[in-house]
């Protein structure tokens, strides 16, 4: 019977497609290495892109400049998502879920809801979780190939403190930028040509053309199809390049066209705003505080645990159980044996989720279960106080600021590479 009706369908559908006449059939827009992106492929992401696009407000670049940008996109990722499946980078269903679930909450949205949006915008769900381990398998290759391998030297970290505006971060930036990639060891024809193209899209900016609009068409940045936005960052976690180069702009100017390893940069000040704690603090506040983590696997549901922190509340704060005791024996973090005894925590010692939890508790106060990369935690501040920072957390902040303010460089630099290795074949012309 199953066969019968599977004949049915077929047939049904032969019918439909007779009916509706000729249909375009799909066809392969490029080659990446062994791989083929198809037109049905690029479509989809156009679609996606220009939704995005106009959601945000950014004015839309021709169809065709639009559609090979999109390309590029496809062609960059595909190489990344490549090199981690040749070298066993995987990402499994639970830090899916997980990642799934915090961009659901991040939106204030259940899960039901949150598919129910998708759905509306024409994204199905497959497609969206396929979508995110992607960006997952891209931002593990990215750490392990770029990000594991910045070297800041002791030198480096004592040049940046004797520095006095490193101590206390007096400016940040909301930057845009255009990046036109030349490529490793381009000959002078090749530079000339990239320069000239950079010389034209900074001559359009000039004349008042909308900066994302130019980034969406012409940038090969990663940010480019949200019009190269950099978001809100302090001097010394931008790039060297940039953060001499708009220190003395005003809101709304542009830089002359920058030169790096990368290419040729055109950078937009959209904002600054002053007298923010950015860069290595002379003080800061720190919270002593204990915490219950339980874990899930494939027996343990996030739904499972959550039920057994919230049991374990009600005996603390209805039982008067102790926390300590009950860290001892539930827990399955390492400080279980100090009964979840975390110590003076600083800020950005721990997880986003975790610290935003603790953060709006008070001295005293448990917080209701709340869930993180690492599993379900709850979370009980017992006391906190303002230090000075010693000389080991200042080198450490000032580590990872210069950590950041190479990091966008190199991510650019091995991209390149990676582009330039490959072997690729467009055939979005080919009739």
């Amino acid at each position: 019977m199953k066969r019968i009706a599977s004949l049915i369908v077929a047939s049904l559908l032969t019918l439909s497609v007779h009916a509706a006449g000729p249909v375009e059939v799909d066809r392969i827009v490029a080659v990446v290495n062994s791989e083929a992106i198809t037109r049905a492929d690029l479509r989809q992401r156009v679609e996606q892109v220009t939704h995005q696009l106009s959601r945000q407000g950014t004015p839309l670049p021709p169809a065709d400049v639009l559609e090979r940008q999109v390309l590029e996109r496809l062609i960059v990722e595909r190489l990344q998502i490549q090199l981690a499946n040749e070298t066993s980078i995987r990402v499994d269903d639970v830090t899916l879920e997980r990642a799934i679930g915090r961009i659901a909450d991040n939106n204030k949205l259940s899960m039901t809801d949150f598919r129910k949006a998708l759905e509306r915008d024409g994204i199905t769900w497959p497609r969206f979780r396929e979508e995110i381990r992607n960006e997952i398998l891209v931002a593990r290759v990215r750490e392990r190939e770029v990000e594991s391998r910045i070297i800041v030297s002791d030198a480096e970290v004592n040049n940046f403190l004797s520095h006095p505006e490193n101590a206390v971060g007096q400016e940040e930036y909301n930057l845009a930028h255009i990046l036109l990639r030349t490529p490793e060891g381009a000959s002078p024809d090749q530079l000339a040509r990239v320069r000239a193209k950079a010389e034209d899209v900074a001559a359009r900016v000039a004349r008042g053309e909308p900066f994302d609009k130019l980034a969406a068409g012409y940038s090969d940045a990663p940010d480019a199809l949200s019009g190269g936005n950099l978001g809100w960052r302090s001097a010394e976690r931008l790039p060297g390049l940039f953060a001499e180069a708009v220190a003395n702009l005003k809101p709304g100017q542009v830089t002359p066209i920058l030169r790096s390893a990368a290419g040729f940069h055109i950078v937009k000040l959209l904002d600054r705003k002053g007298g923010s704690q950015a860069g290595v603090p002379a003080q800061v506040q720190q919270t002593r505080a204990r915490h219950i983590l339980i874990k899930t696997s494939e027996v343990v549901s996030d739904a499972d645990a959550r039920r057994r922190l919230t049991e374990l509340r009600e005996r603390i704060v209805q039982g008067g159980a102790s926390f300590a005791d009950l860290a001892r024996q539930y827990s399955a973090d390492i400080s279980a044996s100090k009964g979840g005894d975390l110590g003076w925590i600083y800020p950005a010692d721990t997880v986003p989720e975790f610290e935003q939890a603790m953060d709006a508790l008070k001295p005293g106060e448990l917080s209701q279960p709340i869930q993180s990369p690492f599993g379900w935690h709850l979370i009980l501040v017992e006391e906190r106080r303002v230090q000075d920072v010693s000389d080991d957390r200042k080198r450490a902040a000032a580590r990872n600021a210069l950590r950041e303010r190479k990091s966008d460089e190199a991510y650019q630099d091995w991209l390149r590479q990676l582009r330039d290795r490959a072997y690729v074949e467009y055939r979005l012309e080919d009739k």
